[in-house]
C-alpha cells in the first residue's frame, strides 16, 4: 500500500511539474517559497511565481505593479496589510501576460484603480475572451497612450511607454523619489525572453525603446526585471538593461547572417546558443530565434 502511494503520489508530483515545464508563463520552481523584500524609499518587491511584482508602502496607501497569479497574488496582499491599515490605491500592470495580470482577480474590491498602457487592456480582454475565462480577470480601467503619472504619499509614479518591444503594450513605471524603475518584461535578465509576436513584438522596436530607457533613466536608478535567470537577481542597473540590448541586437545579427548564409529556418533553429551572448541561458532560445526569422523575413 506504502508503495503504491509513494507511485501515484510521485506520478502526481511529476505531472504537475510537465505541466509548469510546457508553461511559458511559468517562470521559477513549482514549490519556490515566496520572497516580499524592501529595496529603498518605501518600495520593494515580490516574487514567487511568474513576473517579479513591484510595491510602495506610501504613508496614505499602497502601490502594486503586477500580479502574478491567484494563488500568489494573496501573499503579496498579505505581507503589505501586515504593513499597516491603509488603502491598495492602484494596482498596475506592465502587460497583459498572464504572469503578471492573472492575479489581478485577487484585488477585486481591493484596488481603487488598475492602471496599464491601453493595447494592454485590448491584449487582456481578448485573451480572455479567447480562453473563455473573462470573468476571472480584473480588466484596467483607467488606461494611457503615452504617459501617466500619480502622486501618492511622498512618492511620484511616472508611466512610460516606448512602443512595441516583448509585446505591444509594455509599459515602464518610476517610481521617481526612490529613483525605482519597474521594466517588467522589457529586460530578461541574462534568460532568453519570451518575443510575443502574436501582441505585436518587434526586437528591432524593442531595442529602440531600450534605447529610451537607457537615455531616460540615470546611474543611479535601480531597475526591477520582470524574469531573470538567477531567481535572486530581479533588478539591476543600467549595464544590465544594456546587455540586454545587446543580446537583441546579437540576436538579429546572427539570425540575418544565417539567412543570407542560405540557411533554412529548421537548421536556424538547431542553434544552442546567440553569438557574442553567452551570458543568455536557460529554456526558450528556439523562441528567440524564431521570433526573428520571422521579423527578418516579414512573416
Amino acid at each position: 500500500m506504502e508503495r503504491r502511494n509513494f507511485i501515484k503520489n510521485s506520478a502526481l508530483a511529476m505531472a504537475l511539474l510537465s505541466i509548469y515545464k510546457t508553461d511559458v508563463f511559468a517562470q521559477q520552481e513549482l514549490f519556490r517559497a515566496y520572497n516580499f523584500k524592501p529595496l529603498r524609499n518605501d518600495v520593494g518587491i515580490f516574487t514567487e511565481q511568474g513576473g517579479t511584482i513591484g510595491w510602495l508602502n506610501s504613508s496614505n496607501g499602497f502601490v502594486v505593479v503586477d500580479a502574478q497569479f491567484p494563488t500568489t497574488a494573496p501573499h503579496v496582499i498579505d505581507e503589505l496589510k501586515k504593513l499597516g491599515e491603509k488603502p491598495f490605491k492602484y494596482l498596475i500592470n506592465t502587460h497583459h501576460h498572464g504572469d503578471h495580470t492573472a492575479g489581478n482577480i485577487s484585488f477585486k474590491g481591493l484596488a481603487e484603480k488598475v492602471v496599464a498602457h491601453q493595447n494592454s487592456l485590448v491584449n487582456q480582454k481578448r485573451g480572455a475572451e479567447k480562453a473563455n475565462n473573462l470573468d476571472k480577470q480584473l480588466l484596467p480601467d483607467t488606461t494611457f497612450g503615452t504617459k501617466w503619472s500619480a502622486k501618492v504619499g511622498d512618492e511620484n509614479i511616472k508611466a512610460y511607454y516606448y512602443g512595441s518591444g516583448h509585446t505591444n503594450g509594455d509599459a515602464v513605471y518610476h517610481f521617481e523619489h526612490a529613483n525605482i524603475a519597474h521594466v517588467g518584461d522589457l529586460v530578461f535578465n541574462r534568460k532568453f525572453p519570451y518575443i510575443d509576436r502574436e501582441n505585436g513584438a518587434h526586437i528591432g522596436n524593442w531595442i529602440t525603446a531600450l534605447d529610451k530607457i537607457l537615455a531616460q533613466f540615470d546611474n543611479d536608478t535601480l531597475f526591477i526585471w520582470g524574469h531573470s535567470l538567477d531567481p535572486e537577481k530581479v533588478t539591476g542597473n543600467k549595464a544590465d538593461v544594456k546587455a540586454f540590448q545587446n543580446y537583441l541586437q546579437n540576436l538579429l545579427t546572427f539570425v540575418s547572417g544565417e539567412i543570407k548564409a542560405g540557411k533554412s529556418k529548421e537548421d536556424i533553429l538547431k542553434a544552442t546558443s546567440i553569438p557574442n551572448a553567452s551570458e543568455w541561458q536557460g529554456d526558450g532560445i528556439q523562441r528567440s530565434l524564431t521570433a526573428a526569422y520571422d521579423e527578418l523575413k516579414g512573416g
